[in-house]
């Protein structure tokens, strides 16, 4: 390899052994995939208020709704953050949601939240999902304890899996493995396959997940 003053030039050999100048690669990076992740220091004086109710609704109404959820419970009620508890919650979602929507293009579109608990025992999990149909999907992480289940996104090219490359690097395939925290927001494309791993603790990992869908306008369906 030689370094002239204004740029460095690679050399290979070629199949004869020669060595080659290598071209000047100019990237482009297509069909990027934004996620957000946020921490808001003013709900985390509220973390263990919001798990007691979480497992004060458990109690209440013991049998999970299902979905893709398993090992644990998840609510039947879709509203959670419309409940008074809940207002400065919904406060943070809504403008994070705002913001991210901004991002992609979306500035003035009206949209309403929709929201559920997610709440897993030793072993419990969700299988590969998707959110079809709304605007934008996330996560509020309540109680995360060690042994939490990390969340992983897959990744989104169909192609790419059947690739030779593999790994987190230009056109490899990998998928993401993120550890979430309590007190975490994050928000990601409602298209985006997803899923979380088994739990390792006794002590239940409780997230509030949400949609941004779009607004009924004038109580029209």
């Amino acid at each position: 390899m030689t370094t002239g003053s204004d740029k460095t030039v690679t050399f290979t050999l070629s199949p004869t052994g020669e060595p080659v100048a290598a071209p000047a690669l100019q990237p482009f990076d297509l069909f990027p995939t934004r996620i957000w992740q946020a921490r808001s220091p003013s709900l985390r004086n509220r973390l263990d208020e919001w798990v007691a109710e979480v497992l004060r609704m458990r109690a209440a109404s013991p049998k999970p709704a299902g979905r893709t959820n398993r090992g644990g419970w998840n609510s039947e009620d879709m509203a959670i953050l419309e409940r008074p508890m809940f207002a400065s919650l919904r406060d943070v979602v809504h403008a994070g949601c705002a913001s991210a929507l901004c991002e992609m293009g979306v500035p003035a579109i009206r949209f309403e939240l929709q929201s559920w608990v997610n709440l897993h025992d030793r072993g419990g999990f969700n299988f590969l999902h998707v959110h079809e149909g709304c605007l934008l999907s996330g996560s509020f992480y309540l109680k995360v304890p060690p042994g939490s289940g990390p969340f992983v996104f897959r990744d989104p090219r169909p192609g790419v899996v059947h690739g030779y490359v593999k790994g987190a690097v230009p056109n490899g395939y990998s998928d993401i493995r993120l550890a979430p925290e309590a007190g975490l927001l994050v928000l990601f494309p409602c298209w985006m396959e997803h899923y979380v791993e088994p739990h390792e603790s006794d002590d239940p990992r409780i997230v509030i997940a949400f949609n941004a869908v779009t607004a009924n306008v004038g109580g029209l369906p």
